[in-house]
């Protein structure tokens, strides 16, 4: 019987999950397809329900779907629980859900894949506070980067998400902008700069020392405005292909026992977008 992967979420149309996935079955010659699943928040529960009964072997979850699936589920691991997010769903060999987190990790062996190991385990500034910013920090933490500073437009937010960590920082994204210097490793993580080039910056990254680490999880445009004024001011960059690329690696090899190509695809994504990756 063919296996079958699918990724749930509300919107869907936007997801590059299946051109990834289907490379990478194709690639591994596994009898299997990824399909994408409209699934309105108020359907959630009977989708996943639908997708046990029709032998789906395992799916990826995206907003705003990530929290309100974790009831749903037979079990959650340590970081998704730590989280308070799924975005991956594996159907164990007994037929049971489990739950796991892989943005985190994604961001850091993007991160490592391109500026090597302990890259940059310094002072690190996270702009954003919503669930990115958190299984980056989780996932920065477990790999011994930190200390750890947020900035957010909400500072109350920012508060919340510091408490859950060990000796977090908060500043606000004026104090921010006028201590960046201090940073040697810096994580965009909100949604501004999305679609557009030109769609503005959450804070101004001008004031950057030279070879600062400068991320943004962003990938549709490939560099925004923040990524190219952090560049032009000496700071190396990176966008968000490699961080989409590494968490869809981890869910599929769980799935599938077997490591995809994610510099392959890293670069065919990157062409996809026509663009070169930064």
């Amino acid at each position: 019987m063919k296996k079958w992967y699918a990724v749930i979420g509300d919107p869907i149309h936007q997801s590059m999950s299946p051109f990834m996935h289907d490379q990478w079955l194709e690639e591994q010659k596994l009898d299997a397809t990824y399909i994408p699943h409209h699934i309105r928040p108020e359907h959630l529960g009977e989708a996943v329900e639908s997708l046990k009964r029709l032998g789906c072997s395992g799916w990826n979850v995206t907003v705003p779907h990530k929290t309100a699936i974790i009831p749903l589920l037979d079990e959650i691991d340590e970081t998704a629980k730590k989280m308070n997010a799924v975005n991956t769903v594996e159907v164990l060999p007994d037929g049971k859900l489990k739950g796991y987190n892989t943005d985190g990790s994604g961001f850091v062996y993007a991160l490592e894949e391109k500026f090597g190991p302990a890259c940059s385990k310094g002072n690190v500034l996270v702009i954003g506070a919503g669930g990115a910013a958190k299984g980056i920090c989780f996932g920065l933490l477990n790999k011994g980067y930190g200390p750890i500073t947020i900035t957010n437009r909400t500072l109350e937010t920012a508060e919340e998400l510091a408490a859950q960590l060990p000796q977090a920082d908060v500043l606000s994204l004026k104090e921010a902008e006028q201590e960046i210097g201090k940073f040697d490793l810096i994580v965009q993580t909100t949604s501004v700069g999305m679609n557009f080039a030109d769609a503005g910056m959450p804070l101004n990254p001008a004031s950057i020392q030279a070879g600062t680490i400068v991320a943004d999880i962003i990938y549709n445009p490939l560099e925004t405005a923040f990524l190219r004024v952090a560049r032009e001011n000496g700071a190396k960059t990176i966008n968000g292909v490699g961080m989409f690329v590494h968490q869809g690696a981890i869910a599929f090899e769980k799935w599938t026992n077997l490591p995809p190509n994610t510099e392959k695809m890293i670069e065919k994504i990157t062409e996809k977008l026509g663009g070169i990756s930064c």
